[in-house]
């Protein structure tokens, strides 16, 4: 079914794999070959630095969402923003229910539209579309490449680069700054046969999600989709896959294009936006996963990861070994905070789900939602606990699902069709009961993800899978189905766009500023607190510890909830590290009482009582160490934080509570090691296993000369754990940038670009 080659590969014609082994016959040098990647071809027609290995990158377009755009504007005024330089889109697609706060999310939206005119953007108000089914329709082109601050910005299918990122990343762009990267790897991805009847996007997805997410094969690099296979799949369909790469943790991705994509074009009204996409004649990848497609099966993705993959056949037949190790792999996630069984699924020898969901940028898809009423036409979804939603991904598509009967379909069936919006996706809609198990067609099943609580003793589970085989179920009265079982013939609906829907709604600027716009600040807009420059030393306390082998940006900052109080950097704090460690706020703003003594000229001995025998220890060593020449900040240790979300907030809620680093045996993405950055945190990295570290939590560390470390370019950085004497450990701060050095040693992003 999939393959993963061991070396590097050429393709040639676009068909033919020939693994480099070392002694093969090609027709050009490896290096000459790996120019010829789609990848490389757009990355190099939007590098503005002299060479391809250190690369500055300007993108086209960019676009967030208003989790995340209050604070990218915030963060590039206090910058000095005056007018955005390239397109901007401001959706409201997460914050959009208004059911928390009572009038923040709303204040968030003036904020938008506000700013939108003020430096000449575009707004797209709430239930309109989502983020990324907006970018399809309206920004998408040929060669062009998008920044977006939510990490599924992947528009590769219709020939657009696009990454996701923490919001500073486009703060830089807003400041017609670049995106500094090295080349990243291209991993060829070939697609061969043809999906079986009943298999969709989500399933292909899932079964690539699995095969490369935990032997990091994709890890921060491009996924470019060639060979056979692509042809044989819709636009749609490609767009469903190609949603799903943010979960193998690649950098970004990108597809040949063919007549499909310029038909998508043709239908939105942008014709001028297709550009015919291929590799070369001799490309060269380095890695190659062949997809068979013919081969896969309806998937499911289990609690708590897209990774933890199986086959519904396979589960259904195996139900009670694969939910035992289920529960096992959640004791891992959960920390044994919650009881947690799957075993009550079990009825009568099937397994039963209380929800199905069909949403967002991976499953609210016009073909999606097509097929699903295909299936559930005629039959309905019962009278007991399951229940069945969908929501399209835009006002344009949902208005054809009316046109063509499908949402009559749907309803009469007993689901709801809801508006275009993400709260399923992130934990802000549709949680289900304690103990309940939800099956979506959205991006990520992490715990909390469907809006469960687990300091409260709550806890409901998310497994993935695609819209046709949810609808197999909700037709089945929440029995799991897979899809291909279902005996229906799907009408192949065509899809017609309308773009007066968006020409009615939507405000464009077409790039216009109008500096007189005064901007709406809800009281619940706050600007960043002030942030000190990385001192001479830093003496940092460990304040939280975590062993899990990934930890997600989730556990870092709930989303769900806390997402209506992303305007405000000091009340979302409080939220930080709440559902993984509660007692981490506690901690590190004891820690910080310190920091803040100094700031105030006062000594930080007084505000933190516990520092008078570390300190004394340090200046046994270090006499000159004290007044004038010393930061005090917290930190946390967890083995591979950053998993999932570009959401910014996970590194700068630690900052606004006095964090200075993180230490870590890897970064899960670059996303997270780049806000870490970017809020002037050092992102340490410790060669020691997890399981036996030098320090622990309540620990103190002391970092001598870290300012002139990081001036003079060190990698290896000596540090001293603090007990009875000092115990020396070493920390790598891995490659970092001439800028983003300046970025630390400056103490944030705003601090840089103020000077």
């Amino acid at each position: 079914m999939i393959k993963l080659y061991e070396n590097g590969v050429y393709l040639l014609n676009g068909a033919e794999i020939v693994e480099d082994t070392g002694n093969v016959q090609v027709p050009s040098t490896k290096e000459e070959a790996a120019k010829h990647t789609i990848a490389y071809g757009i990355l190099n027609a939007h590098n503005t630095s002299p060479d391809m290995e250190h690369l500055q990158i300007k993108f086209d377009k960019l676009t967030s969402h208003d989790i995340t755009f209050v604070g990218i504007i915030q963060t590039a005024r206090a910058s000095g923003l005056e007018k955005f330089p390239v397109p901007y889109v401001l959706t409201n697609c997460h914050n959009s229910l208004c059911a928390v706060g009572g009038t923040i999310n709303e204040d968030d939206h003036m904020f938008g539209l506000t700013c939108a005119k003020k430096y000449g953007g575009v707004y797209v108000p709430p239930h309109q579309a989502v983020i990324h089914q907006f970018a399809r329709e309206m920004l998408a082109g040929g060669g062009k490449m998008i920044l977006g601050s939510d990490s599924h910005t992947r528009y590769g299918a219709l020939g657009t680069m696009a990454m996701g990122e923490g919001g500073p990343e486009l703060v830089k762009q807003l400041l017609n700054k670049t995106y500094d990267i090295k080349m990243p790897g291209v991993i060829g991805i070939y697609l061969d046969g043809e999906p079986m009847k009943g298999v969709g996007p989500q399933d292909v997805a899932l079964a690539i999600i699995g095969a490369t997410f935990g032997n990091g094969y994709v890890n921060n690099k491009v996924m470019e989709f060639v060979g056979p296979g692509v042809s044989k799949l819709s636009a749609d369909f490609r767009i469903g896959i190609d949603v799903m790469t943010t979960e193998t943790t690649c950098l970004s991705s990108i597809w040949r294009t063919d007549e499909k994509i310029q038909e998508f074009y043709d239908i939105h009204g942008r014709s001028e936006e297709y550009k015919e996409l291929n590799p070369g004649a001799v490309t060269y990848y380095d890695g190659m996963v062949y997809v068979n497609m013919s081969e896969i099966k309806p998937m499911i993705a289990m609690p708590f990861h897209p990774s933890n993959v199986y086959t519904i056949d396979e589960l259904n037949e195996n139900l009670e070994d694969i939910l035992h190790d289920v529960e096992k792999k959640a004791l891992v996630s959960l920390d044994g905070a919650v009881d947690y069984s799957l075993q009550d699924k079990i009825v009568n020898g099937k397994f039963y789900v209380e929800q199905g969901i069909i949403a967002g940028c991976a499953g609210g898809g016009f073909e999606n939602i097509c097929a699903a009423a295909d299936i559930i036409k005629g039959k309905n979804i019962g009278h007991d606990e399951f229940t069945f939603s969908v929501y399209p991904a835009s006002t344009p598509i949902y208005m054809e699902l009316v046109k063509n009967g499908a949402v009559a379909d749907l309803m009469a069936a007993g689901t709801i069709v809801k508006t275009a919006f993400c709260g399923p996706c992130f934990g802000a809609g549709d949680t289900p009961a304690n103990n309940a198990f939800s099956i979506r067609h959205s991006t990520r099943n992490f715990p909390n993800r469907e809006g469960s609580k687990l300091q409260n003793g709550q806890i409901s589970s998310v497994a993935l899978m695609d819209a046709r085989s949810i609808a197999a179920t909700a037709a089945n009265k929440g029995f799991l189905t897979p899809a291909t079982a279902v005996d229906v013939e799907y009408t192949g609906q065509k899809y017609h766009f309308d773009k007066s829907i968006y020409e009615n709604r939507v405000f464009d600027s077409k790039g216009v500023a109008d500096p007189s716009v005064e901007i709406k600040f809800g009281p619940n807009i706050k600007d960043w607190p002030a942030m000190a420059a990385l001192p001479e030393n830093l003496i940092l306390k460990v304040v939280s510890e975590i062993h899990d082998p990934v930890t997600t940006t989730d556990e870092l900052i709930p989303s769900g909830e806390t997402s209506s109080y992303r305007s405000n950097p000091l009340g979302l704090a409080e939220f930080a590290l709440s559902r993984k460690d509660p007692a981490y706020v506690g901690r590190a703003k004891k820690v910080q009482a310190a920091q803040k003594a100094i700031e105030a000229d006062t000594c930080p001995l007084d505000a933190l009582e516990e520092l008078k025998p570390v300190m004394a220890k340090i200046q046994e060593v270090y006499p000159e160490v004290g007044r004038g020449n010393i930061g005090v900040g917290s930190t946390i240790f967890a083995v591979k934080p950053g998993d999932g979300s570009a959401r910014e907030q996970a590194a700068s809620c630690q900052k606004v509570l006095g964090g200075w680093a993180n230490i870590a045996n890897e970064y899960a993405t670059k996303r997270y090691r780049s806000n870490l950055i970017n809020w002037g945190m050092l992102p340490f990295l410790t060669d020691e296993d997890h399981e036996h570290l030098s320090f622990s939590n309540g620990d103190y560390i002391f970092v001598p000369d870290v300012r002139k470390a990081v001036e003079e370019k060190a990698d290896t950085i000596k540090a001293y754990v603090v007990g009875d004497g000092l115990k020396e450990i070493c920390f790598h701060l891995g490659e970092l940038t001439d800028v983003e050095r300046e970025i630390i040693l400056k103490g944030c992003l705003i601090n840089y670009y103020r000077g």
